[in-house]
């Protein structure tokens, strides 16, 4: 599979280019504007709940919990799941774009989920549009094509816009679902420049909608559990992260190597996880940054973007990150966190699936190395179903706008520094780029 977080190309025939014409439709709805302080601001004046905030306490009264047969002193505890919400109260999706993240990731996820549900579906393709429609028991009238996609602000069973697309739409989509009314969780990354990451952000805002990007691994347990060792210092002060993220691509005619929709090569396709990820698991921000690029004249691929892409961050406390992403090597997904006292690391890192967690410290004088394992979960369930919680009771996302702009300056840092050949400077950003930490669900 293509442990990217994108669409397949299959979507792009019927959906991007036969069918496809950009709309300037005017919204159909008038809605309460407020103006935004920015994201620190709000995260510390808290916000009012909403019409759905007796949602998740609702799914709290209905919860069942059974009595351990383990001793828990001894045995991992077994936990029952939480509660669900009855499936008519749950937050309802339109999904746009059914390409193979849509169909092998998203929609299975979102019948694992708690308070989410799919309630439309937007394609270019109506034939394979219904087809999906039958199987997730959406109705015939909530499948829209794109010209048809502001028919979404007459369907209250729609509350959430998922935008499933190539980066270079993000823009587009999430301009038009902020207008109509819609909250929005866009796939990563963001958008394909600093203008438009903005924009997003001063449309979603200007319409009183939220606006989370879609970065999975912020939500999945393993990293979580890493970014809270080095929160708690249990690795000592932080020195070094090092990672990889590499596929081998083929089709050169697929959108993910088509500047204009890509916004560029393996850098904000994969190279993006190790980017993140060194800010999350960190919790710093980087003030410079060098990188150099490599794109084969010869092979057809990269006639537009770059096949690989090696740069290294710095930060203020000293701490660094040497990172590479390519597009031209065989599978190959890890990073290792490392301080003056233990390391953490994830190998495989990145996918769906198939994580494993080890870390090394001195235990009673000798050194030890640990394999963590957990039970299978679902990160796309636990990513959606955070938007949906945001929406009923008016949070923050943890990954709002914010910090897919903040990549977004330092990915256009990383391409000046290798088009330059010098060391790039990167400003602070004005604000937070986080909401509150995800609530920790058990499915």
């Amino acid at each position: 599979m293509d442990q990217v977080d994108r669409p397949d190309s299959e979507e792009l025939t019927p959906d991007l280019t036969s069918d496809y014409k950009p709309a300037s439709q005017p919204g159909r709805r008038t809605f309460l504007q407020r103006s935004s302080a920015g994201l620190a601001a709000a995260l510390a004046t808290g916000a009012a709940g909403t019409a759905w905030a007796a949602g998740a306490p609702a799914a709290a009264a209905n919860s069942v919990k059974l009595s351990l047969i383990q001793d828990p002193k001894t045995e991992q505890k077994e936990e029952t799941p939480d509660a669900n919400l009855p499936p008519d109260n749950r937050i309802g999706y339109a999904i746009v774009g059914l390409g193979r993240l849509s169909l092998d990731q998203i929609l299975p996820a979102l019948s694992n989920c708690k308070y989410s549900r799919v309630a439309a579906l937007v394609s270019g393709d109506r034939d394979k549009a219904l087809k999906i429609a039958h199987q997730y028991g959406v109705r015939e009238t909530d499948v829209h094509d794109y010209q048809s996609f502001e028919r979404l602000a007459d369907n209250p069973r729609v509350h959430v816009v998922y935008i499933v697309l190539p980066n270079g739409m993000h823009k587009e989509f999430t301009l038009r679902a902020a207008k109509i009314g819609k909250h929005v969780l866009c796939e990563k990354p963001m958008a394909t420049s600093v203008a438009d990451c903005q924009a997003m952000i001063d449309a979603c805002s200007k319409n009183n909608r939220k606006l989370m990007i879609a970065y999975r691994s912020q939500y999945e347990p393993m990293d979580r559990m890493i970014a809270k060792m080095a929160k708690e210092n249990k690795l000592g002060p932080l020195r070094e992260f090092i990672a990889g993220n590499s596929q081998n691509q083929s089709d050169p005619s697929q959108w993910r190597l088509n500047k204009a929709l890509a916004g560029g090569g393996a850098l904000p396709d994969i190279g993006l996880y190790a980017l993140n990820a060194a800010r999350f698991l960190s919790g710093e921000e980087p003030y410079e940054v060098s990188a150099m690029l490599t794109q084969p004249a010869a092979d057809p691929r990269f006639k537009e973007v770059e096949e690989s892409v090696h740069f290294l961050m710095r930060f203020p406390s000293g701490f660094t990150a040497t990172c590479m992403a390519s597009y031209g090597c065989h599978e190959s997904r890890f990073f290792r966190l490392q301080g003056t006292d233990g390391w953490a690391e994830m190998d495989p890192a990145f996918g769906y699936n198939g994580l494993r967690m080890r870390h090394g410290m001195l235990v009673e004088g000798k050194t030890a190395n640990t394999e963590i394992t957990i039970d299978p979960n679902n990160q796309f369930a636990r990513e959606i179903d955070h938007m949906s919680l945001c929406v009923i009771n008016d949070k923050i996302p943890h990954t709002p706008g914010e910090e897919g702009l903040q990549d977004q300056r330092i990915m256009d840092a990383i391409y000046e520094s290798a088009r330059t050949g010098r060391v790039v400077k990167i400003s602070k950003p004005q604000g937070a780029t986080r909401g509150p930490d995800p609530e920790e669900e058990t499915f």
